[in-house]
C-alpha cells in the first residue's frame, strides 16, 4: 500500500515515514499542501494520505477539499494530523473531507491502528470497484448478439434459445437494447400496391341496387 505523507516539518516527516515503513508500507514524502496535492491527483493506485493541518501552500482541509471536489471516484483515504483537539477542530476536519484524524503528538500505536483502518477501507473500496466493473461487463455481454443466428431461409423467422420462432424484432429486442419503429420499405410499398391492384381487377363488379 502505498501511502502519502504531507508535513512541512522535515523531522516529523521522517519519523513518520520510517515507522510506516517498519510496518512495511511504500512512503512518499513531501514537504507542503501543494506537492501534495500534485502527488494526489495524478495518483493511479488505492492511496492513503497522511496530511498535516498546517502546511506551506495548501494546508490539510483545503487538500482534502481538493480531493472530494476534483477526484470525487478516487480510491484514497484522507487521514489529517494536527494538534488542534477541540470538537469543533475535528469537525471542521472531517467536514473538509478528511476521513479521520490524529492527535499531535501521536502515539504509534494509534497511529497504526488508524492506518490499518484506512487500508481496509481502500481495500473494500477497490473490491467493491472491480466487482461493479466486472457486473456491467457481464451486462454489456448479455445485450450483445454473437454467435450464429438461426434463422428461416423463407419466413426469416429466428430460433430462440426455448426453441420456439419468432419475428426478426423481437429476437433483437430480447437480445439487445435496439427498438424498432415500422415502416414500409418503397419495394414492399410497389409490391403489396400491384397484389392490391390485381385483387380489384379480378373481384366482379357489384350490381346496382
Amino acid at each position: 500500500m502505498k501511502v502519502l505523507i504531507a508535513e512541512d516539518d522535515r523531522v516529523t516527516g521522517e519519523i513518520l515515514a520510517r515507522t510506516l515503513q517498519r510496518w512495511s508500507y511504500e512512503t512518499t514524502v513531501v514537504s507542503d499542501g501543494a506537492q501534495a496535492w500534485d502527488h494526489l491527483r495524478t495518483a493511479t493506485t488505492p492511496t492513503l494520505a497522511i496530511l498535516d493541518w498546517m502546511m506551506p501552500e495548501i494546508d490539510g482541509p483545503d487538500v482534502c477539499r481538493l480531493v472530494r471536489a476534483e477526484l470525487p471516484l478516487a480510491n484514497m483515504y484522507l487521514l489529517l494530523v494536527t494538534a488542534r483537539e477541540g470538537r469543533g477542530d475535528v469537525i471542521a476536519g472531517l467536514d473538509a473531507g478528511a476521513d479521520d484524524y490524529i492527535i499531535k503528538p501521536f502515539d504509534p500505536d494509534e497511529l497504526r491502528a488508524r492506518v490499518a483502518v484506512g487500508v481496509r477501507v481502500l481495500g473494500l473500496q477497490q473490491k467493491l470497484a472491480e466487482r461493479v466493473a466486472e457486473l456491467q461487463d457481464a451486462l454489456s455481454n448479455v445485450k450483445q448478439l454473437r454467435g450464429l443466428l438461426p434463422i428461416c431461409s423463407y419466413c426469416k423467422r429466428i430460433r430462440g434459445d426455448d426453441q420456439y420462432w419468432q419475428q426478426v424484432e423481437g429476437y433483437i429486442a430480447d437480445h439487445s437494447e435496439a427498438q424498432f419503429s415500422h415502416g414500409i420499405c418503397p419495394s414492399c410499398y410497389a409490391t403489396i400496391s400491384a397484389e392490391l391492384d390485381e385483387v380489384s381487377r379480378k373481384r366482379p363488379d357489384t350490381p346496382n341496387a
